[in-house]
């Protein structure tokens, strides 16, 4: 059945207003947000199509634009904003789940948590999580991309967003591409660097971990470094 053919009581926008979103299957949420289709492809095709290519909607938090407009009836525009409402979920989900955790302390507990921000990465990215004076989750930023080294500017990156934030602890958190966490000389020295800094200000490193292709590394817990994991 094509969409203009579908009674108008029984679309997905009159049927959200009358028995809200739970009622509604994932193909129809998607034609919501979708709106229209084209000349050739209803916005029912187009919903179909986009599910049919994750396998599913598991697989829908983790498409991609370009991904987005292989698909015959979504050009660039349509994709972004897809590609935004999906991370938009993902931030709700996320803010609600780990605030329910008391302390962001036990290294498998924190890896448990965001281990998903580094699944296929080809490169390097360096996350901080800032935490209050409980060590409770407050937020976590991704301040930086490539090759991890020490210059002046990441302690300088990592410490202003703590202020913003109002912080009393911080946990950094990178991947090494190359599957081996051992722990580089510019980790360490990083690593060194921001316990320092923070003893300096009054925000302290509880720990820094390295997540590699199934395995981690924690400076905590191989006593690298004297940390306010308490």
């Amino acid at each position: 059945m094509k969409f203009k053919d579908i009674p108008k009581e029984e679309r997905p926008r009159e049927r959200l207003v009358m028995y809200g979103a739970s009622s509604l299957s994932n193909e129809e949420l998607l034609m919501i947000i979708l709106k229209t289709g084209t000349k050739d492809y209803s916005v029912k095709d187009v919903s179909l199509n986009i599910l049919n290519l994750c396998d599913g909607i598991n697989k829908l938090k983790d498409i991609t634009i370009n991904k987005l407009t292989m698909i015959k009836g979504i050009g660039k525009i349509k994709a972004i904003e897809l590609v935004a409402v999906i991370e938009l979920a993902k931030r709700m989900y996320e803010s609600t789940s780990i605030k329910d955790v008391i302390c962001c302390t036990n290294p498998l507990n924190i890896i448990n948590y965001f281990n998903y921000l580094f699944k296929n990465k080809k490169q390097e990215e360096f996350y901080v999580i800032y935490l209050d004076n409980k060590k409770k989750y407050l937020d976590k930023k991704k301040l930086f991309v490539g090759s991890i080294n020490y210059s002046v500017s990441h302690p300088r990156e990592i410490f202003k967003e703590a202020y913003l934030l109002s912080a009393s602890f911080i946990v950094c958190i990178h991947n090494h591409p190359s599957g081996d966490a051992s722990p580089s000389k510019e980790d360490m020295i990083l690593t060194k660097r921001l316990k320092d800094i923070g003893e300096l200000h009054g925000i302290y490193l509880v720990d820094h971990i390295i997540i590699g292709n199934n395995n981690y590394y924690s400076f905590y817990e191989d006593n690298n470094i004297v940390t306010h994991n308490k």
